[in-house]
């Protein structure tokens, strides 16, 4: 018969907790109840209660960088969903809650259908950083997708018209909230992709509960901004309130307001970073006049004291005779040009008609033509005479 095998506590609760480790469905569930016993511990931040319904208790605890996400305060006989994951306190032998996340039941439901979906979405990818498009450092024109009647399109166009109102505005008027808001959100994304009409899209609304901003958790709007070809801020509701919106856009604003912010850059920044650039370049012009001033009056010394004054004083007696007896011979060139230029000229003077024509004679044209014998032209024919002054048409006889 085989010998039992013998465990000390510490191993017997090791074992157990090693038991629920490898069971991957207790590693992350969603458990509603009642809260009762809680404490806050304000050295640590930790949170410490209990969660019972009518015939059960278990211990939880959820850690300070859990508790400070909260949006509410957890109070004894509050009804809540939490997502938890179940771990054993070895040295107490209890097994426990460790909770990531604690919703009040109403939202309970929405929080957990949120966070699946959330789940989902995140193991595809629609999350990736390496996704994400940079946002343009100029837009020349903005996308707003928005209801047309809320606070938040106002607050953008204040803005953005106040600190680049060179950029143009194109809104896409959507409902954002109710049972139509996600399709027309999902359109106006798609529309504004297919047709490239803004360099960089604002989507969101004002604040409000999980209900009020459902529309922006849906799954289609999700994929929809994950494959627009635009870079998409998400601007929904207020700081404290998150959606799948904001995780798969390119750059999440904590309001409609700091969204606009984010969209354009502010023309007083880029004036004041001209001016610094301004500012810059004449101090290194400053730098380099000064510099090259220096070299100038180091090279200036050089040359003065190996100058070779004497060898340049007689390179320059040499250039000017050079240059006198060039100017002679240019001098003497240009007489003869002179002379033989008007040998041609009393030539072709000799030989030009205008001047026989200056002494008396004419000559006869017939339809352009020189007419040098009667046999050129025929009685009826009109014939040009022309004289030194003019010309005159004669008919033949």
């Amino acid at each position: 018969m085989a010998t039992p095998k013998v465990f000390t506590v510490s191993q017997l609760n090791a074992r157990i907790g090693d038991l629920i480790a490898s069971d991957r469905e207790l590693q992350m569930i969603f458990i509603e109840g009642e809260l009762s016993n809680v404490s806050f511990n304000t050295k640590s931040g930790h949170l410490y209660f209990s969660l019972k319904d009518k015939n059960s208790v278990i211990r939880a605890v959820m850690f300070a960088w859990n508790f400070r996400n909260l949006r509410f305060r957890p109070e004894a006989g509050m009804k809540v969903i939490i997502r938890a994951q179940v771990t054993v306190y070895e040295p107490g032998g209890q097994y426990q809650l460790r909770v990531e996340d604690m919703q009040p039941d109403g939202v309970g439901v929405l929080a957990m259908q949120l966070e699946q979906l959330k789940k989902k979405l995140d193991q595809e990818g629609l999350f990736a950083p390496e996704h994400k498009k940079p946002i343009p450092a100029f837009p020349k024109t903005v996308g707003i997708i928005t209801s047309p009647t809320g606070a938040a399109l106002r607050d953008i166009i204040d803005i953005i018209t106040r600190r680049y109102p060179c950029a143009e505005l194109v809104l896409a008027p959507v409902s954002v909230q109710g049972v139509e808001a996600p399709a027309q959100l999902i359109r106006a994304v798609d529309l504004f992709s297919e047709s490239r009409a803004a360099d960089v899209i604002i989507i969101g609304r004002g604040g409000g509960s999980m209900e009020d901003l459902w529309a922006f958790n849906d799954e289609g709007l999700a994929r929809a901004i994950y494959r627009c070809r635009i870079p998409v801020i998400s601007a929904v509701g207020h700081e404290t309130d998150t959606t799948l919106c904001d995780f798969v856009s390119d750059l999440r604003a904590p309001t409609p307001s700091a969204a606009a912010e984010l969209a354009v850059p502010n023309r007083i920044d880029l004036l004041e970073n001209v001016q610094a650039l301004f500012r810059q370049s004449i101090k290194y012009m400053n730098h380099q006049i000064e510099s090259r001033q220096k070299d100038a009056v180091r090279l200036s010394e050089l040359i003065l004291a190996r100058s070779p004054l004497d060898a340049v004083e007689r390179s320059i007696e040499s250039v000017d005779s050079l240059a006198v007896r060039a100017t002679n011979a240019a001098e003497r060139g240009m007489d003869s040009a002179f002379a033989y230029a008007g040998e041609l000229f009393s030539k072709v003077e000799a030989l030009n008609p205008v001047a026989v024509l200056n002494r008396g004679f004419a000559y006869i044209t017939h339809n352009g033509n020189n007419v040098s014998s009667v046999h050129d032209v025929q009685s009826g024919d009109r014939i040009d005479v022309r004289f030194k002054d003019g010309s005159v048409s004669v008919k033949v006889e």
